[in-house]
């Protein structure tokens, strides 16, 4: 029998875990300025991650809800759900455009070609996912994610055990704009909220069972908190030398060897693939139904070119706090309405 709620935690990791996350950027701007701290701020994520990814996809179930304009309607109501809905596709716009930033930055610094040639194999490769809707998110998370959970977690655990870990930042800072460890955690699951809400709205036909929407949840947020601890702990060891850093992965692998380096910028780039895919699909999901789908799609892909020439470090540490909030105003009042 098909395993369901594989595919839907695949599908839960491929969206969160994207350009800030696997670089230790995002890592880096919501934990590990905290020291030790972070730590408990990264397994309260996964706690939360866990809770809220079950019960949203319960909720899509129980109230067989088929796309987010549907979700959104029936909770916010006409006049709001309009607002809420153009903030939400502005953030899929600028989601995607993150990524695609991302990817060249990574065609820049690890391949010595051009940014924007790394920013256009993002924009037409994803395109021509998008063209398959749900069955081409689907196939491709299935396919790249378990090649990203073995590449973090063999990162971490080779780095770890070969330092003792032996963190260069354990006490951190208290506050920071973000608060303290705790809030800062909050934040991180808001920022991600909004993309996770939209795909999930739309994972209906591959929700069976009440069972499969909390195997999917609570393995895609597990799996999730692993690979943040995995990553954090390696931040912490070398904190000093990479805090400042676009993509501080990167250059920890220096560590272990110049090919292994490039190794995990080949599992970078693909962590930024699922989760442009992600944006991509959510806002392929809303014009699903009109004659001009390819059209608007690839207008999406194209206008992410300006916003993506920003700056990849830029745009995380400006956008995901703005996105976080929002999220966890969206996300609670869905949990607590539906």
């Amino acid at each position: 029998m098909k395993k369901e709620w594989l595919s839907i935690a695949s599908i839960y990791v491929g969206t969160v875990i994207g350009a800030g996350f696997a670089s230790g950027r995002e890592i880096i701007e919501f934990f590990g300025v905290y020291g030790i701290n972070g730590i408990w701020g990264m397994f309260i994520v996964g706690i939360i991650l866990s809770l809220i990814g079950s019960l949203l996809l319960i909720k899509i179930y129980n109230n067989k809800i088929r796309g987010f304009d549907e979700l959104i309607c029936n909770i916010f109501g006409k006049r709001f759900g309009v607002i809420l809905d153009s903030i939400i596709t502005f953030s899929l716009y600028t989601g995607f455009s993150v990524m695609v930033a991302g990817s060249g930055a990574i065609f820049s610094q690890e391949l010595n070609l051009s940014f924007n040639l790394g920013v256009i194999f993002m924009v037409v490769l994803s395109f021509i996912v998008f063209l398959f809707s749900l069955e081409g998110l689907s196939f491709i998370n299935t396919m790249l994610v378990p090649l990203l959970v073995i590449g973090i977690i063999f990162t971490s655990l080779y780095l770890n055990i070969r330092e003792g870990y032996n963190f260069s930042n354990i006490n951190g800072v208290n506050l920071t704009l973000k608060g303290n460890f705790l809030t800062s955690a909050l934040l991180y699951v808001g920022s991600n909220s909004l993309i996770i809400v939209v795909v999930f709205s739309s994972l209906l036909p591959m929700i069976n069972s009440k069972r499969t929407a909390i195997l999917g949840g609570v393995t895609g947020g597990f799996i999730l908190s692993i690979l943040g601890m995995s990553i954090l702990t390696s931040m912490l060891i070398y904190y000093n030398e990479v805090f400042l850093l676009d993509i501080p992965m990167l250059k920890i692998c220096d560590y272990i060897s110049n090919g292994y380096r490039k190794f995990y910028a080949f599992i970078l780039w693909i962590s930024i693939f699922t989760t442009a895919l992600a944006n991509g699909f959510g806002f392929m999901n809303k014009v699903s139904n009109s004659k001009y789908k390819i059209l608007i799609t690839a207008l999406y892909c194209l206008l992410s070119i300006p916003v993506a020439k920003l700056g990849f470090s830029k745009l995380v540490a400006v956008l995901y706090p703005i996105f976080g909030l929002i999220g966890i105003f969206v996300l609670i009042f869905i949990l607590v309405a539906l």
